[in-house]
């Protein structure tokens, strides 16, 4: 991990890359994140950078790579899966991240989205599945009980994707 994570950083930062940041460009280019539909918000949720930048450093890269390994425990991966998909970091899952994750999960090109009218449908079938107290959100705990009944998100959450 620490050869990979130096041969990411720039030239002339390699020499102290223990404390040294991975710029999040670097991040986004790595091939298991290339064409992840969340690999913004990946940065952002592990990145400890205070300056918004979401640069990463060597610990971080480390937590991401532990969290995405196979060895990780559903729990772990259950975390920060809601994490990523909490797009504005209020810890529930509103209306509003249900949409940006669809529309990362579908694509942002007019003829993947989906219509007002389906998205509206699809938000509705979520939360009826999901949103256990029916307060309109999915909180953490909820989250992970739709997890638990999904067997293949340990598998399709094992790897960087």
């Amino acid at each position: 991990a620490y050869t990979r994570f130096r041969e990411l950083l720039p030239a002339e930062q390699r020499e102290a890359a223990l404390s040294a940041r991975l710029p999040k460009s670097c991040v986004l280019e790595l091939p298991e994140l290339r064409a992840n539909p969340f690999r913004h918000r990946i940065c952002h949720v592990f990145s400890t950078a205070e300056d918004g930048s979401n640069s990463l450093s060597f610990e971080d890269f480390l937590d991401m790579l532990s969290v995405f390994s196979e060895s990780a425990t559903s729990e772990i991966k259950a975390h920060y899966a809601f994490h990523i998909f909490d797009f504005n970091d209020d810890g529930i899952l509103d209306t509003k991240d249900l949409e940006n994750l669809v529309n990362c999960l579908t694509g942002q090109s007019e003829e993947s989205r989906l219509s007002d009218a389906e998205m509206e449908q699809l938000i509705k079938n979520i939360l009826e599945e999901s949103d256990i107290d029916k307060d309109g959100t999915i909180n953490f705990c909820e989250f992970q009980h739709v997890v638990s009944r999904s067997p293949d998100f340990a598998r399709y959450c094992g790897g960087l994707r």
